[in-house]
């Protein structure tokens, strides 16, 4: 269920959120960037082994929503830059207001 008002990137779910990522291991700092298309452009030192950078990644996300880390949980692309993050008990205009600061 999309609304008209939310950016590409983030869907309304009955528990939660999903966020469409699209991410960058080995970069010089963990940051979250801005929207490209309908993806969120995140940045993680971490490199891409043995799921370092998803953890990172969720670490992030985490840190930046104010939500106990086990409420982020990778729900497509292990292995792919293109990911899908799943943010149980967050409401979208929670994570517009803490990506979008």
């Amino acid at each position: 269920m999309t609304q008209p008002n939310l950016p590409g990137f983030l869907t309304v779910q009955p528990d939660g959120v999903s966020l469409a990522i699209k991410l960058q291991p080995r970069a010089s700092a963990n940051e979250i960037g801005k929207p490209l298309g309908n993806e969120l452009r995140i940045k993680v030192t971490a490199p891409p082994v043995d799921a370092a950078a998803n953890e990172a990644l969720l670490r992030l996300l985490a840190e930046t929503l104010d939500c106990p880390r086990g409420a982020a949980v990778l729900l497509r692309g292990q292995t792919s830059r293109h990911k899908i993050v799943k943010l149980h008990g967050i409401s979208a205009a929670h994570v517009l207001a803490k990506v979008a600061a």
